[in-house]
């Protein structure tokens, strides 16, 4: 393992990271102006070892992302209690990535913050200088969650089972 390959507490972090995104999309789903919500990154591969739990989210132009964040940071933060990550990233309905959600409980401008224009709108870390993710993975992710379910992939088996299938059984 090299000194820059994740360092997870915990011996299945997959399993964890899954029941982290279970528990978001329940209680994403319910934020105003959420349209879609799906898993994009490397836990919809089979690498044993994900460094992070990635989640896009189609919303309504102009929402207040409050909520939203708030859902956001207790992903993040059960993901760090693991020694991993956790990115939520967003999109407007036509599918425009427009930045992640800020970490940040309170924003304001921060010297260490990337964003292009840092506490411009709540919560919205618009870095798409160092990041920005393409109009076909937003359009057609590998697996919508919510919602209903649709696979775009071949999803490895731990993805089906612990968070298709409970996400399926709700409805």
């Amino acid at each position: 393992m090299s000194r820059h390959s994740p360092r997870p507490s915990v011996p299945n972090p997959r399993a964890v990271l899954l029941a982290e995104v279970l528990a978001f999309v329940r209680s994403a789903s319910v934020c105003p102006g959420v349209l879609r919500i799906a898993l994009v990154g490397s836990l919809t591969t089979g690498k044993p070892v994900p460094k992070d739990a990635d989640v896009l989210v189609t919303l309504e132009d102009g929402v207040d992302l409050g909520p939203l964040a708030s859902v956001g940071r207790r992903l993040k933060g059960k993901a760090g209690s693991i020694n991993l990550g956790a990115d939520i990233f967003l999109c407007r309905p036509d599918g425009r990535y427009i930045g992640r959600i800020c970490g940040f409980r309170a924003c304001h401008p921060r010297v260490a913050c990337h964003a292009r224009h840092c506490g411009g709108r709540d919560h919205l870390r618009d870095d798409l200088d160092i990041l920005t993710l393409s109009s076909e993975l937003t359009l057609a992710p590998p697996l919508v969650l919510w919602p209903r379910l649709e696979r775009r992939a071949v999803l490895p088996d731990d993805v089906e089972l612990l968070l298709v299938t409970p996400l399926a059984a709700e409805g």
